[in-house]
């Protein structure tokens, strides 16, 4: 069955991950697609992705897993890349994780928020990453947090204002897909928007090359999405009974 095409009518995004690269590994080429239609997106690292690269030291692998983060996020039209520098591989789902998401939120005011998978495995059945499984769930409790003046209410001083304009929350990834959108025009971007995270790719145990892929995982969203290539998302709505 054709999954429906994903809403469109709104103007600002904020992307939510664990780590950098998380965006790039499927829905980097959805955000390019938006971003040419003038929407803007804005990203935001829970970690640094210190962890992530066995032959490097944190302190080394820390700031040049930034680095390659912003030039990803620029390959797909993407300007803003903000990093809260909590501790890679060991991310707690909890009250503090709640609080920085929902300050972030807070800070950027967007319709629609976008995370990664939380469920314990990936489509497939692949065991999915705690620092994932904590994000996202933080994530989608951090938006209605936003939203209500008494909860966090120590960070709202210098004009900063509760947040309750997020319309949906948008899970990439997720083995329970709603919607889809066609990426077969920005696959390319997408493509180079990953290939930016050399020295991550260079750092697997594993043989990994990004077009094979983009391209095996775009076109399963492809046939979701009854395109050449797609990507999937769940849509989770905030309010009682509706998508909204």
């Amino acid at each position: 069955m054709t999954l429906p095409p994903i809403p469109e009518d709104w103007t600002k995004a904020l992307a939510v991950v664990a780590h950098p690269d998380d965006l790039e590994f499927g829905t980097a080429a959805a955000i390019a697609r938006w971003t040419r239609q003038g929407k803007e997106v804005v990203y935001c690292m829970v970690t640094s992705g210190e962890a992530g690269i066995d032959g490097i030291h944190p302190e080394e692998s820390g700031p040049l897993r930034e680095a390659e983060e912003v030039a990803s996020a620029r390959a797909v039209g993407v300007d803003t890349v903000e990093f809260l520098h909590l501790p890679d591989g060991v991310l707690e789902y909890g009250v503090d994780l709640r609080r920085a998401i929902a300050q972030v939120v807070r800070e950027h005011r967007p319709e629609i928020v976008i995370t990664i998978n939380f469920a314990e495995s990936f489509p497939g059945g692949g065991l999915n990453q705690a620092d994932h499984i904590a994000t996202g769930r933080a994530t989608l409790d951090a938006v209605r947090d936003a939203g209500n003046r008494w909860v966090f209410h120590d960070q709202l001083t210098d004009g900063l204002e509760p947040w309750s304009g997020v319309r949906q929350v948008w899970v990439a990834g997720s083995p329970d897909a709603t919607h889809g959108v066609d990426t077969t025009d920005t696959f390319d971007a997408g493509l180079a928007s990953l290939s930016e995270h050399r020295a991550y790719i260079d750092g697997l145990s594993w043989h990994f090359d990004p077009e094979e892929f983009l391209t095996g995982l775009g076109t399963a969203g492809g046939e979701a999405t009854g395109t050449r290539y797609g990507t999937t998302f769940e849509v989770i709505g905030l309010g009682f009974g509706s998508d909204d």
